[in-house]
């Protein structure tokens, strides 16, 4: 249980920062739920971290009938990664990069933390947990089907914000899934 608590700490602090010290200061966005959350914020305001965690409830209700490991794991995952987020959100702005650079940084350190949450069956979040189940069902790797679900993600954050800079929003989701892909494939 600590070395399960251990990684999920690891993973979610890498999330934190990533999203908070080179993504949001762009206003971008990444895949899953916390995509969606950052959308929301971006749109009406809302918390990004609290949406985070309401935003995943459904899932955690369909997972816990389906597979209650993972269930718990992902639970645990979406909380402390949903805190992660908020208590590292003084880093928004701390960090002054061009975009391109503050993309490919945050993009890695996200792709750390979601791969190695993965790589040992835990999600930080929703959608990278109904990917975990996808992914044992279908024998995919987990990792594509998040760059999948992301890359709508990020086209509907495009077309509601009708925002250009969300192209590099792209750039993000194809280095979380290369990374979680490579992370979780030995």
């Amino acid at each position: 249980m600590l070395k399960r608590l251990a990684i999920i700490g690891f993973g979610s602090t890498l999330i934190g920062v990533g999203i908070n010290g080179f993504i949001l200061p762009f206003h971008l966005i990444n895949g899953g739920f916390f995509g969606i959350s950052l959308l929301l914020n971006y749109l009406w305001g809302l918390k990004a971290g609290v949406m985070f965690i309401l935003l995943n409830i459904p899932v955690y209700l369909f997972a816990y009938k389906a597979d209650p490991f993972y269930f718990v794991n992902g639970l645990i995952g979406a909380i402390i990664s949903g805190m992660m987020f908020e208590i590292l959100m003084p880093l928004n702005g701390t960090i002054q990069l061009p975009i391109i650079s503050s993309v490919i940084i945050g993009a890695v350190i996200i792709g750390i933390g979601v791969g190695v949450m993965l790589r040992f069956h835990i999600s930080p979040g929703g959608m990278d947990l109904l990917a975990l189940l996808i992914a044992k069902w279908s024998k995919v790797n987990v990792g594509v089907i998040i760059f999948a679900t992301d890359t709508v993600i990020i086209l509907t954050g495009l077309l509601l914000l009708q925002n250009a800079r969300f192209f590099y929003s792209l750039i993000i989701v194809a280095i979380v899934g290369l990374l979680a892909t490579i992370i979780t494939s030995f």
